[in-house]
């Protein structure tokens, strides 16, 4: 079965690069040579991707490293955008809004294909590189004095995401003065190495609030001990199907990720901490994956966060995701508890967000 979804898997790109080679051949106005060039190099920045992850990032130079995974991960993006881009200029001539002269040996084709990437891709960038806070007020009578949590999800620290942009993030969280920082998971992308290369630990130990998480699927498969390792480095925190109580009246539940098939329910997380006497205030949920929503309102939770989704990073797959989550952004209320999914400060990949957002969320309980 595994062997089939990694089949699969290489299908799906592979399909690709076939149709949108294909395209790129006919459209330029380049001799067979420079075309054949044009389309080997495209071939290999997608196969990168998959030649990086057999071989292993962990055992290249970094930076040798760090370009592999760029352009690897980018390319996956690419050319999505572009075999959308092609099968609208095909059915563009089908229905003879566009002549076939556009798109065989065309300049004025070509021109225009590469002005579309290049304005998408570059709205992408800008569009990641803005961090958009978001502030929510949740109103309960459960709490004597209001508080202020920060709370973010998916940094995805690693071979893209580094220590220069922690230090930005760090700064901006620093800003809002929160009471407590929390994190939905995924500090981690797929592995330590270069967090552990680059000191990250020590950026996290700039913020000026008390940082609580649980873990997500990327500390898992970067390795879950060493990942518990860099939290414990870092002056984070951990909750691993356990609890905390911030100023007396606040109780944070960290949920395992669902990787560990044997993590406990909410239910019995909100039973544990009820008979250790830890006192049930508001109740705050932290569980990376949004799955089985259900869960958090019947035991009684008062707000989940959630992450994990990214909400697609690029539409259309934020399409996807709406379909496979009750709730894959945003705001969402379920009886008398209220989620926020969020969609992820950082990101997996290539660093573009088209029809979504990297963003924090301020949170004024009161």
């Amino acid at each position: 079965m595994r062997l089939g979804f990694f089949l699969l898997l290489l299908l799906i790109p592979l399909t690709g690069c076939v149709f949108v080679g294909w395209h790129v051949w006919r459209i330029l106005l380049l001799s067979a040579w420079l075309k054949a060039l044009i389309v080997t190099l495209m071939t290999l920045c997608v196969a990168s991707l998959f030649l990086s992850f057999w071989y292993g990032l962990d055992r290249m130079p970094m930076t040798l490293a760090r370009i592999f995974y760029a352009i690897g991960t980018s390319s996956l993006i690419v050319l999505l955008y572009l075999f959308m881009l092609f099968v609208v200029m095909d059915l563009g001539r089908l229905c003879r809004l566009i002549p076939s002269a556009f798109m065989h040996n065309s300049l004025p084709g070509t021109l225009t294909v590469l002005g579309i990437m290049m304005a998408v891709f570059i709205y992408g960038k800008l569009h990641y590189n803005n961090k958009v806070r978001v502030p929510i007020n949740i109103h309960t009578g459960k709490l004597s004095r209001p508080m202020r949590l920060v709370m973010i999800s998916d940094i995805h620290l690693g071979y893209h995401i580094t220590r220069n942009d922690l230090s930005k993030w760090v700064d901006m969280l620093n800003q809002e003065h929160p009471d407590a920082i929390l994190v939905a998971g995924d500090i981690v992308d797929i592995s330590v190495r270069p967090l552990l290369e680059e000191n990250m630990a020590q950026e996290f130990r700039r913020l000026n609030a008390p940082v609580y998480a649980c873990l997500g699927n990327h500390d898992y498969l970067a390795g879950e001990p060493r990942s518990e390792q860099f939290y414990r480095e870092s002056g984070i925190q951990l909750l691993r199907d356990t609890s905390v109580v911030i100023n007396g009246e606040l109780l944070v539940i960290g949920r395992d990720d669902r990787t560990n098939i044997h993590r406990a329910t909410v239910a019995q997380l909100v039973k544990a901490a009820s008979m250790m006497d830890k006192p049930q205030g508001f109740t705050v949920l932290l569980d990376h994956q949004p799955y089985n929503l259900e869960e958090a309102e019947q035991a009684g939770i008062d707000f989940q966060f959630s992450g994990h989704t990214h909400y697609g990073q690029v539409w259309p797959i934020s399409w996807i995701e709406d379909l496979i989550y009750e709730c894959a952004f945003g705001n969402h209320q379920r009886g008398n508890t209220r989620y926020y999914v969020s969609s992820g400060i950082g990101i997996w990949g290539g660093k573009f967000r088209i029809g979504t957002r990297s963003e924090y969320i301020v949170a004024t309980i009161e």
